[in-house]
Formats: C-alpha cells, sequence, structure tokens
C-alpha cells in the first residue's frame, strides 16, 4: 500500500487555525498549540455572547425605560401594564430610543396609558 503524505491537509488546517488567531498576543497568536485552545475558547466564547448580546440589551432598554417612566411618575411594570390597557404597541427598544432623544413624546405616552 501506499504512503499517505499529508503535508498539504495538516498545513492548510494550521494555516487555518493561525489565521483565526491572527490579532491575539504573544505567542497565542503565532504558535500553533496555543493558538489552538485560544482560538476554541474565543469561537465557544463568541457563540456565548451572541445569545448574550440580546439579553444585555433588553435589560438595558427596560432600564432606560424604567428611568425615563418614573420621572413621570410611573414605575415600569404599572407603565408597561397602562400600555397593554391602552392598545399601544411599541416594542421596548422603540420605547428606549423615544425615552432618551424625545422625552415629550415618551411623556405624551405616559399620559395615554395612565388614562
Amino acid at each position: 500500500m501506499a504512503r499517505v503524505k499529508r503535508g498539504n491537509v495538516a498545513r492548510k488546517r494550521r494555516n487555518k487555525i493561525l489565521r483565526l488567531a491572527k490579532g491575539f498576543r504573544g505567542g497565542n497568536g503565532t504558535l500553533f498549540r496555543t493558538a489552538n485552545q485560544r482560538v476554541m475558547k474565543a469561537l465557544c466564547n463568541a457563540y456565548r455572547d451572541r445569545r448574550r448580546r440580546k439579553r444585555d440589551f433588553r435589560r438595558l432598554w427596560i432600564a432606560r425605560i424604567n428611568a425615563a417612566a418614573r420621572l413621570n411618575g410611573l414605575t415600569y411594570s404599572k407603565f408597561m401594564g397602562g400600555l397593554k390597557r391602552a392598545d399601544i404597541r411599541i416594542n421596548r427598544k422603540m420605547l428606549a430610543q423615544l425615552a432618551v432623544s424625545d422625552p415629550k413624546t415618551f411623556t405624551s405616552i405616559t399620559v395615554n396609558s395612565k388614562g
């Protein structure tokens, strides 16, 4: 049986990892074994944080809405309950944007949700 030479396959595999590790500090970006470990860890973190980012933004929006609602004499939960009762359908991202950039409009929404 003929001997199998893996030169190209192994080199391509290593170079793929080293390309992913480009920019890492020290040997983590140049040495294959450490680069491989760092790349695996980085890919795990990236996967986890793509999901975490959605949670983090929702928390930020809720905090902003709560702060703006309290300026208008409401708590977050009372404000959101009032919006549901008044059948005002604006998502949290847009409400937070209004709270930051256009407080007058946000105040008018709070007035509508109270009554």
